[in-house]
């Protein structure tokens, strides 16, 4: 593997989790999203006490996927959120400058 990129701590406390963004009750569908900032559309009865904000640990064993309660995963989330903004803000500071020479 190449580049210089430190190893993100977050993707390793909780690679695998969603948060409800908004839940659709008359649709029975939730909107979520990921520690990577993809959004995905799920069905309400696969989130065990599906509510806007809850969040869920997503694990895979044997071709089954479950989705479990995470009471830290949307403070994960919005850490995630917050350093993406940071490195952001970072890049255009580190950028040429637009000044006169």
């Amino acid at each position: 593997m190449s580049g210089s990129a430190a190893p993100d701590p977050l993707n390793k406390m909780a690679p695998n989790v969603l948060v409800i963004d908004v839940l659709d009750e008359e649709a029975g569908l939730a909107d979520v999203e990921d520690l990577q900032g993809r959004t995905f559309q799920l069905p309400a009865e696969w989130l065990p006490g599906a509510c806007d904000g809850a969040a869920y640990q997503v694990r895979v064993q044997g071709g089954q996927v479950t989705f479990v309660p995470d009471a830290d995963g949307a403070r994960l989330l919005r850490e995630r959120s917050k350093q993406t903004l940071l490195d952001f803000s970072d890049e255009l500071e580190d950028g040429p400058e637009s000044g006169d020479a």
